[in-house]
């Protein structure tokens, strides 16, 4: 038992920054984006055998596990909370360097599935079918979610740079 928990150490030692940034990427910020990791982590760890032995690549396992556990908290999420009185603005904050970016505020507008196809796509580099075996749909999706995206991206940004063509 005690190799198995070695290896699953070490697999997390190796691929947690990269699963942080994948979890950015999704989330939005980085502390929802270690929550996730955690999260998902810890209910890998628990069957970290049956994920080796079922799973081809378990880094693709995982970042499925990722995507789908942040489209489950994103539709519990979204439900609208009414309250009497706005809460107190808390101003010590640290502020997100890419708050105000257009391309980043512009990925953080479109849906759960178009982002992790475009975060997959263009920041960890994989190819559509990689794509769609790490989420769980078809190659045919994957392009439909990009190209939607990818429109919608480009409207945001257009709006935002004045319409300008920046070719």
């Amino acid at each position: 038992m005690s190799d198995e928990l070695a290896d699953f150490g070490e697999f997390v030692q190796a691929n947690l920054p990269g699963l942080l940034r994948y979890g950015h990427a999704l989330t939005g910020n980085p502390h929802d984006a270690a929550d996730l990791v955690q999260t998902v982590l810890e209910k890998i760890g628990s069957r970290w055998t049956h994920v080796q032995r079922k799973a081809a690549d378990p880094l693709a396992y995982i970042r499925r596990a990722m995507a789908n556990a942040h489209i489950s908290r994103w539709r519990r999420l979204r439900r609208e909370n009414l309250v009497a009185e706005l809460p107190e603005q808390r101003t010590d904050e640290p502020v997100d360097p890419f708050e105000h970016e257009p391309l980043w505020q512009a990925l953080r507008e479109l849906p759960p599935r178009q982002r992790a196809v475009i975060v997959l796509r263009y920041y960890e580099g994989l190819s559509e079918a990689e794509i769609a075996s790490s989420l769980g749909i078809s190659a045919g999706t994957v392009k439909s979610q990009a190209s939607k995206a990818i429109a919608s991206l480009r409207t945001k940004i257009g709006s935002v740079s004045g319409g300008r063509d920046q070719r």
